[in-house]
């Protein structure tokens, strides 16, 4: 769930709100859940509800940067750049990818999910591919270039 919704919004603290309203949602809805076997879909699409509702309200709110310190882990290296990159692509391209390589839902779920056509999903997968491509291309000095 915090994959999904860190694809959607970026702040840790309005993920944390977005799953604690979904677990919320979901448990006093599961009896309205028709197919046990579609529970992981129906939370995520409940999630992306969320999310898109918070994020909706931000759009009004001029944000404050944060500051953090970067810690460097050798093991974490590879995943912190994806993760870096993932957060360089556009929010419906980030969705998709997210979605779809992270979540591992099929095209047709994606599609549900984000009430687009999957024609849409699809275009959306290859333009994101290509894009992390040019972003994670090496530079010369064997650096992954972010520009």
């Amino acid at each position: 769930m915090y994959r999904v919704a860190g694809a959607f919004l970026r702040s840790d603290s309005e993920c944390a709100d977005a799953m604690q309203e979904t677990v919320i949602k979901a448990y006093k809805s599961i009896r309205n859940l028709r197919e046990p076997l579609y529970f992981k879909t129906w939370l995520l699409q409940i999630l992306a509800n969320e999310c898109r509702k918070i994020y909706n309200q931000r759009k009004s709110i001029i944000p404050v940067a944060e500051l953090s310190e970067d810690s460097y882990h050798p093991d974490l290296s590879g995943k912190l750049v994806v993760a870096d990159a993932l957060q360089e692509l556009e929010d419906e391209l980030r969705v998709v990818i997210t979605l779809y390589y992270l979540e591992d839902l099929p095209v047709k779920e994606v599609a549900r999910l984000l009430d687009t056509p999957e024609g849409t999903v699809k275009s959306r997968l290859a333009r994101a591919r290509e894009k992390l491509a040019v972003i994670m291309q090496p530079s010369a000095e064997g650096r992954v270039s972010y520009e």
